[in-house]
């Protein structure tokens, strides 16, 4: 294969994975009322979401498996066999705990870096979709370019294309409710704040991640064959259809953040009650 050629594959898996983000990127910023953020804002989150929190989560995530591994080996003991990586349970640990804690705590920093930009509720969750919908966009490109070097052009598209409809809105949700989350605590909204909306991303992504992996765990139960297969299939309707699900809900919070009635009358919100004028104190008499 020519250099030509390999280049152009590349450009076409880049655009394959960046083109389903950027319209479900389009597609949440319109869902705001009034005054929008900003392109300008919206593509630096997405851009620090692709390339800043991608790598580093990659690379905390490595460490930490790396560390598993190690102890797992040095004390073989029944209570350790979960950071095993070669294990079906060290994959689970991996995709349930480790990576959905380390991702969303990544995004979430994106946010808190365009807090600035953060003006009214509904901009808590633009900005957080574009963090999330970025991470989304590079991972995928990632996933289909290594696809791609083992099995074609076929394959990594293919990988693009199904996490384009599943993987990257999940994260561009769960990092959008933090972000709804940190803008509400921004704004003086009552109600949960940034640290529970983290966590609600965080079980939102492994919610995800475990629909995802319901063949795993009918391998790890001693099933095969055509069952794990159908528990495959299973698994990734289910996770387009929450990821989906999670979208629509981000959404419809930030159409209710949008206007004043409707922010008004949503249950977690509760504007500042403003601090009462101190009394008129009178002159002294003389």
């Amino acid at each position: 294969m020519s250099t030509v050629v390999e280049l152009e594959n590349i450009l076409l898996l880049v655009l394959a994975a960046v083109i389903p983000a950027v319209i479900y990127l389009t597609w949440v910023r319109t869902t705001e009322q009034g005054q929008r953020e900003g392109w300008g804002v919206i593509l630096n989150a997405f851009l620090w979401g692709a390339f800043f929190a991608t790598v580093i989560a990659a690379l905390i995530e490595a460490v930490l498996v790396a560390a598993g591994a190690s102890i797992s080996q040095a004390t073989p003991a029944p209570e350790f066999f979960f950071l095993n990586p070669n294990s079906s349970a060290g994959t689970l640990f991996l995709i349930l705990v480790i990576a959905p804690f380390v991702e969303e705590g990544l995004k979430a920093a994106g946010v808190i870096n365009y807090r600035e930009a953060i003006r009214t509720v509904a901009d808590g969750p633009v900005v957080g979709a574009s963090v999330g919908l970025g991470f989304g966009f590079f991972e995928t490109f990632l996933y289909g370019f290594a696809a791609f070097l083992t099995g074609g052009l076929a394959a990594g598209i293919t990988l693009i294309v199904v996490r384009s409809v599943s993987s990257v809105l999940l994260h561009g949700s769960s990092a959008a409710f933090f972000g709804y989350g940190y803008a509400s605590e921004r704004t003086g909204a009552a109600g949960p704040g940034a640290g529970a909306h983290y966590l609600g991303a965080v079980g939102l992504h492994a919610g995800f991640n475990a629909v995802v992996s319901l063949g795993t765990f009918g391998m790890m139960f001693g099933l095969t064959g055509d069952l794990v297969t159908a528990l495959d299939w299973v698994g990734l309707a289910g996770g387009i259809l929450l990821a989906f699900a999670a979208i629509e809900y981000v959404r419809s919070l930030i159409v209710q953040s949008s206007f004043p009635g409707a922010l008004a009358a949503h249950p977690k919100y509760r504007p500042p009650v403003p601090k009462a004028p101190a009394p008129a104190r009178s002159p002294p008499r003389r």
